[in-house]
């Protein structure tokens, strides 16, 4: 290949890599909403909420406003969280009545509970 077709390749990856960092500047893609419901937030190594009442179909959110990485586990593994990083969030909708007692794996001394009742 002659010298010439060098500096061509040269130019065409420039170009793309231009293209590339300005495709950068596109707006981020939209982040799934958050759902309505109670919000239990993480801060201080506690859930501010640690006791919730709600009806079945509720959605509850948690959001780590902590530092440090979190996590929401239910004892009996019916829910568990991925590990939540400062404003990353978490949900889980309950949909039968009962008793559910979560912790923090990072931290298990961090528990809560949802108490999930028909309404009368």
């Amino acid at each position: 290949m002659s010298t010439s077709g060098h500096g061509k390749w040269r130019t065409l990856a420039v170009a793309a890599i231009a293209v590339l960092l300005l495709g950068a500047s596109d707006p981020a893609p939209a982040q799934a909403p958050v759902p309505a419901g109670p919000r239990v937030e993480i801060h201080g190594e506690s859930y501010d909420t640690p006791d919730l009442t709600v009806t079945p179909g509720t959605t509850v959110t948690w959001v780590n406003r902590d530092d440090d990485t979190h996590t929401v586990t239910s004892t009996t593994d019916v829910f568990r969280s991925p590990g939540l990083d400062t404003d990353e969030t978490f949900s889980y909708t309950f949909t039968q009545p009962g008793t559910y007692t979560y912790f923090c794996t990072l931290h298990p001394t961090m528990t809560g509970r949802v108490v999930v009742r028909s309404g009368s």
